[in-house]
């Protein structure tokens, strides 16, 4: 377009040609988006099988993991080839394409997606694929959490391959430092702060130089105190449940007596929480609250350290072996066009087909498994004795006081707000209960904007 052209061009007519040129500009960066966020799909290498096209979420060794779990399922059979891709963005990539008519089979997930999508038609009950009887002897042989990570308005919709559990690490040459029973870990809470308070160290200016023990995340503590977010019995968010209150109160004591910002000052001066620089392997912290995968870490880069892991103890009136669960599980678009080979190949990986087999691929993971027949087959004992720190971790799984995040289309905005609750009573800017009521309300906004009810269809 020359200059006298743009001159002739009013407000309204610029506006529109800017318009039309971001449109196209937007639309040739999602298609590059969309092009260069996944693994492109290698050639076929069984000719005349079956496709099985799964998306997933891993990257770098541990896209090498779920690669050998496909390889071992394509060479166990001779009807179905899976075609493993690493998708990034694969939440929303998979809803664009389950839109377009052209979804993946099964995807790999960790994200709280099921209600969401579930609630929307995008995705398959697997009890409704599943022969009867075979729903029926794996709803029973389930753990818990594994049953309920899956199921949203009595339907069954994510198939577990690992879950995550949550328990305490500690140093016993901390315990013997300030006088105390490594081999005694505390049995209730109350135990657990005045022991911490035994195991903080400060310098001449009063600065933090190790904690003892703080606590966080709000969602573990409800679980031990014996609250929830969820009421089942009337299919409802519970948010302001007294006993959550109470474990958001003794969360801001924690803050009130050892000081927020010093807290915070003494943790800014820590390297990252991921692997090698983990904090605690170095001696910054006594007592932690952390998932089994440290237990590999540990072993990767600091195999010598001495620790051990014992469940969070409970507060007077709570629930031993509680915590919150998340975990890694694997999903059917409604649009898939082989559902029955996805679900034999989920089966395969999980355990359901043959515990035995599938323990191995546990193992290469460092996963916690989704049933009893797991966690007893010889090879997944055998990386127990290898680690026997992760028995505390497998333990737990059996516990009916372990909670998922609530069965809700709006779960990922509610366990965000939950934070937020968290920070502000932990700063003294809210009581416990004003911070907790407030999301509640927020919560409630959002739910209704969505237009769903909780409650399972008649």
């Amino acid at each position: 377009m020359d200059a006298e052209a743009r001159a002739r061009l009013t407000p309204v007519g610029m506006a529109l040609l800017v318009a039309r040129i971001a449109s196209v500009a937007a639309a040739v960066a999602v298609a590059l988006w969309l092009y260069l966020g996944y693994t492109p799909p290698k050639r076929s290498s069984y000719p005349g099988r079956e496709k099985v096209i799964f998306w997933h979420m891993w990257t770098s060794n541990w896209a090498e993991v779920i690669n050998n779990i496909c390889r071992r399922f394509n060479e166990s059979q001779e009807r179905y080839e899976v075609v493993p891709l690493t998708v990034c963005g694969g939440s929303l990539k998979t809803l664009i394409a389950t839109a377009g008519g052209d979804p993946p089979d099964c995807m790999g997930q960790w994200e709280t997606v099921i209600p969401a999508w579930a609630e929307r038609g995008a995705l398959t009950p697997l009890d409704e694929l599943m022969e009867p009887g075979d729903w029926a002897r794996l709803r029973d042989k389930m753990y818990p959490a594994v049953r309920e990570i899956g199921t949203y308005k009595g339907h069954f919709y994510g198939l577990a391959t690992g879950m995550n559990i949550w328990a305490c690490y500690y140093r016993p040459s901390h315990f013997k430092e300030a006088g105390f029973d490594p081999d005694k870990f505390p049995k209730t809470l109350e135990e657990l702060d005045a022991i911490a308070e035994k195991l903080y160290r400060y310098d001449k200016n009063n600065n933090i130089t190790r904690i003892g023990f703080t606590p966080w995340g709000l969602s573990h503590w409800i679980a031990l105190f014996g609250g929830t977010l969820f009421d089942y019995d009337r299919n409802e968010l519970s948010i302001c449940h007294p006993r959550n209150i109470d474990a958001l109160a003794w969360m801001a004591g924690y803050s009130n007596k050892y000081g927020y910002d010093r807290v915070l000052q003494f943790q800014a001066g820590l390297p990252s929480t991921m692997e090698a620089s983990w904090p605690f392997m170095s001696g910054a912290y006594s007592i932690v609250v952390d998932g089994q995968w440290r237990i590999q870490q540990i072993f990767e880069y600091m195999p010598n350290l001495d620790y051990r892991t014992a469940p969070i103890p409970p507060p007077a009136g709570g629930k031993e072996n509680a915590c919150w669960s998340n975990g890694n599980f694997m999903i059917i678009p409604s649009g898939a066009k082989n559902k029955k080979g996805a679900l034999e190949f989920m089966s395969f990986w999980s355990g359901v087909s043959d515990p035995a087999r599938a323990a191995e691929f546990y193992t290469w993971g460092g996963w916690l498994p989704i049933t009893p027949d797991v966690a007893n087959a010889p090879i997944y004992q055998e990386y127990i004795r290898k680690f026997p720190e992760f028995k505390t971790f497998v333990d737990i799984m059996s516990s009916p006081n372990v909670q998922v995040t609530p069965p809700t289309p709006v779960q990922a905005y509610l366990m965000h707000r939950l934070g937020w609750a968290e920070d502000a009573a932990r700063r003294e800017v809210m009581s416990p209960k004003a911070a907790l009521e407030t999301i509640r309300d927020e919560v409630d906004r959002e739910l209704k904007n969505t237009r769903v009810s909780l409650k399972p269809a008649s």
